[in-house]
């Protein structure tokens, strides 16, 4: 069943991975961090416009004077056309077939930096796709995006890259140059024991320059920045971060203060820079840092649903959280009282997010095998991260194209999305109900990967890659089904169990509870808790008093 509705289609999604990801999350963690040696890169695709959908480009053979099309992913404008190479590979979204991934998130920097050539054809979005379509490791991905900006030009602002494959990751830091062609950027390896984030902050300060094993940067990276006016001090104390973005107390606590609540859950001495993210402080926040204990695939998941627990920027516990406890701000941002602006908490696990990934790669299998996009719609605290190798070549229909004004009880996006906004009006009351289902569902499919590893594993090393694909696809297409179909009927269940405000009564298996004749019996009212009445009564006074 379809509801399209008669509203403006400018949300509608334009080229496959088209989307606006202007306030996105990245959280990583390297082989030597993780419980199973995989190397972890998480993403967040935030937008209020965006459709949650996974995307797929075949690999292909490309004859002499083949020619790509460059579309722009935020608008779906075309920019240009570049030559294609003699064999693109496999893309499941993005992860390609050698266990290639990256992720982004967007800082903007200097508004002067934007290209204003109007020449320049690879925007970052299309700088992702193309380096997944044409690259087998981090490292030869790290140089291939740094010199096709140049050779093509850069039609972005400024973006941190997560580039991950199984052996390492890179954070990359990239930023045009106005008036002339190309783009100044920055990598850096992160090391094998460590933890690391980005969240539409630029995130490399002083690294040194000379390590060319673990530091990679554009020839002008500093004579640039020196040239504009936004360094003069010594090579040895650049900071690229410092240099081609204005940091602001605002941008810390809506920004680096989401990769600190992750840094804080493993590595509690990471505490004193709450100080750093709620601008009490100057003395910025590591780059990465080294964790106390090991990282788990459920570990990565549920740090994508973070709210600031047990924090000073917990969402739950203050006013603006309503009677129901929601741990959710709607937006604006930022208001004013009294001629003072106040800020609403920006919190990793957010409303607006249209799609997002666990990517893990893993070095003990073969790449076919040892590649998974652990794949969420919607919200990351109510998704549910699906798995899919990265040799997948069809995408199961719960997660193909749609938009963002047509309703559809068979999209995967649609249904996370019923279960969410319910709960976004009585979270507290809902969200055990929901963490049953999405618990139930995540679990099963961490547990059946190492039965399927193996028969995956066994099939590629067989040369069997049709047997391959075809089982690949299969158990993809079941996954997106059942997580699909087990969403739609809470959404109901949902929707029954606490209609007009009450809360029907039901048993330890969450049936609903009738009489002995049959009938349902009467419903519970769960009402407000006590800082709400407590706030009526300092609001209206004696106005609701019982005389």
């Amino acid at each position: 069943m379809k509801l399209s509705f008669l509203l403006p289609l400018a949300g509608m999604v334009i080229a496959a991975g088209n989307f606006n990801a202007e306030a996105c999350t990245n959280l990583i963690a390297a082989k030597g961090a993780t419980t199973d040696g995989s190397v972890m890169v998480t993403y967040a695709a935030d937008s209020h416009n965006l459709y949650g959908m996974l995307t797929h480009t075949p690999a292909a053979r490309h004859q002499k004077g083949a020619m790509r099309k460059v579309v722009e992913w935020d608008t779906g404008k075309p920019l240009g056309e570049i030559p294609q190479p003699a064999e693109t590979y496999n893309v499941v979204g993005n992860m390609n077939e050698h266990q290639l991934a990256i992720g982004e998130s967007t800082w903007g920097g200097h508004k002067e930096l934007v290209d204003t050539t109007g020449n320049s054809i690879i925007d970052y979005g299309s700088l992702i796709q193309i380096a997944l379509e044409r690259c087998k490791t981090a490292r030869e991905a790290v140089d291939f995006m740094g010199d096709i900006v140049n050779k093509y030009g850069y039609a972005s602002s400024g973006e941190s890259f997560s580039i991950a494959d199984k052996n390492e990751v890179w954070v990359m830091e990239m930023i045009g140059k106005g008036a002339e062609k190309g783009a100044v950027w920055i990598a850096v390896r992160i090391p094998d024991n460590a933890i690391s984030g980005h969240a539409n902050e630029p995130r490399i300060r002083k690294v040194n320059m000379k390590d060319k094993e673990n530091v990679k940067y554009s020839k002008d990276v500093i004579s640039f920045a020196r040239k504009r006016g936004y360094f003069n001090g010594k090579d040895e104390d650049f900071s690229f971060a410092d240099a081609y973005e204005n940091h602001t107390a605002d941008t810390r606590r809506g920004c680096d203060a989401r990769v600190w609540s992750y840094f804080r859950r493993f590595a509690p001495e990471t505490d004193k820079y709450y100080a750093w993210c709620a601008g009490e402080s100057d003395e910025p926040m590591p780059l990465y840092v080294i964790p106390e204990k090991k990282v788990s695939l459920k570990d990565m998941e549920w740090s994508m649903r973070d709210h600031y627990e047990g924090t000073p920027f917990e969402m739950t516990s203050d006013i603006g959280a309503g009677p129901n406890h929601v741990p959710y701000r709607w937006r604006p941002m930022d208001y004013e009282v009294d001629g003072k602006t106040y800020c609403m908490e920006r919190a990793i696990a957010t409303q607006q997010t249209g799609w997002s990934f666990v990517s893990q790669s893993r070095d003990w299998l073969p790449d076919a095998v040892g590649g998974i996009l652990w794949f969420g719609t919607d919200d990351t605290n109510t998704s549910v991260y699906m798995p899919f190798y990265c040799g997948m070549t069809e995408i199961p229909k719960e997660l193909e194209h749609g938009d963002i004004n047509t309703f559809s009880m068979d999209s995967n996006f649609w249904m996370t999305n019923w279960v969410a906004n319910q709960a976004y009006n009585r979270y507290d009351l809902m969200i055990p109900d929901i963490r049953k289902v999405q618990n139930r569902l995540e679990d099963k499919f961490r547990d059946s990967r190492e039965a399927k590893d193996k028969e995956l594993t066994a099939i590629v090393k067989n040369g069997d890659m049709d047997a391959y694909r075809k089982a690949v696809n299969t158990e993809g297409a079941a996954v997106a089904k059942e997580a699909t179909d087990d969403y739609r009927n809470l959404a109901q269940y949902l929707l029954v169990k606490f209609m007009d405000g009450n809360m029907k009564k039901t048993d330890e298996q969450g049936n609903f509870i009738k009489s002995e004749y049959g009938l349902p019996v009467y419903p519970s009212f769960p009402g407000y808790d006590k800082k709400y009445y407590e706030n009526i009564v300092k609001e209206t006074g004696d106005h609701f008093l019982i005389k």
